[in-house]
């Protein structure tokens, strides 16, 4: 009577709750997580960033990316002068800073990373730049600097 609005408009009301799934609206079992962030082209973001969401970096960051448990991909158009922190990470843009990895780190053709890596396996392919060095290890084991203690036979059996 008030207004032209159809009859399943009335679900777009305030405090209502849609219920198709979406990466942006809340459905009945809760809200849709994304399944990745994306840093477009047109972006620059200078800061620290911290997400447990994948990510995709196709325009400038400065600082620090945090990503726990989570994939981080630098784009071909990716510019990124940080220190980062990933479950993966994989380069196809350029990078400028330490990457630490808990899986992997790749750089792949016309990707350039400059800087510190720490992860226990790295992929670098043909026509890729890389300079910095690379500590290959898991992050949970410890490495063991003590001097070996000498085998000492016992009195039994011998």
């Amino acid at each position: 009577m008030w207004s032209d609005r159809k009859p399943e408009d009335a679900s777009l009301r305030r405090g209502s709750t849609v219920h198709e799934k979406t990466d942006s609206i809340q459905d009945s079992a809760g809200p849709v997580m994304p399944s990745h962030a994306v840093i477009g082209k047109a972006m620059v973001i200078k800061g620290h960033i911290r997400s447990r969401e994948n990510m995709h970096v196709d325009g400038e960051v400065e600082g620090t990316l945090e990503l726990s448990n989570s994939r981080l991909t630098i784009g071909p158009n990716g510019k990124v002068a940080a220190n980062a922190s990933a479950r993966e990470v994989e380069v196809i843009g350029s990078i400028t800073g330490d990457v630490e990895a808990t899986q992997k780190i790749t750089i792949r053709k016309g990707g350039r990373l400059i800087g510190d890596l720490k992860t226990p396996g790295i992929v670098i392919e043909d026509g890729a730049y890389f300079k910095g060095k690379i500590e290959i290890g898991t992050s949970e084991a410890q490495v063991d600097t003590r001097t070996p203690e000498p085998i000492r036979k016992s009195a039994v059996g011998v």
